[in-house]
């Protein structure tokens, strides 16, 4: 069976939530409280979020088994509420979903790419380094009492995507 990346839409909202809180669930105890909240949001927020970025869905078959999240910031891209059902981790969805990142951020002109984890959040740092990802040096604000590890990726910024953000502006 194919998966396949796609941009999400309002209806995706609930499904998306759904799907943040059961890729989560067994970290639940690592976090406190306020921080699992703000990593779990409700349908609510993820379709306010819906206007602040793109955001994309990772679909095999009929069922969304991925979404990751991403809001610009000046000449970054910082991506935000990726996850992955734990029923199919390791079978290349994280990856797909991070490609679909870069991508976009490539096409639009992003200089960098950025995201925060948690330290113990093992296998997707793992699954960021081989992506390209390295560990930021900047200290990161906790997220409520939960520590957190900044990550960036640099990108290569091709001349005619800089003369087209140039034009935007």
């Amino acid at each position: 069976m194919s998966d396949r990346v796609r941009a999400a839409n309002a209806a995706d909202a609930a499904t998306i939530a759904t799907l943040l809180q059961q890729s989560f669930q067994e970290f639940e105890s690592l976090y406190t409280p306020e921080a699992f909240s703000a990593t779990t949001p409700a349908t609510a927020e993820i379709l306010r979020r819906l206007e602040e970025g793109p955001v994309w869905v990772a679909v095999r078959g009929d069922t969304v088994v991925g979404t990751v999240s991403a809001v610009p910031r000046g000449e970054e891209l910082y991506v935000r509420s990726m996850a992955v059902s734990p029923v199919v981790r390791g079978q290349g969805i994280g990856r797909q979903l991070l490609d679909r990142v870069e991508r976009f951020a490539e096409e639009r002109g992003y200089r960098r790419i950025t995201l925060s984890t948690t330290p113990f959040l093992s296998q997707a740092i793992q699954l960021y380094e081989r992506a390209g990802f390295r560990r930021n040096s900047e200290e990161i604000p906790a997220l409520h009492g939960t520590p957190l590890l900044g990550m960036v990726k640099e990108l290569e910024v091709a001349s005619s995507a800089k003369h087209q953000s140039k034009r935007r502006s």
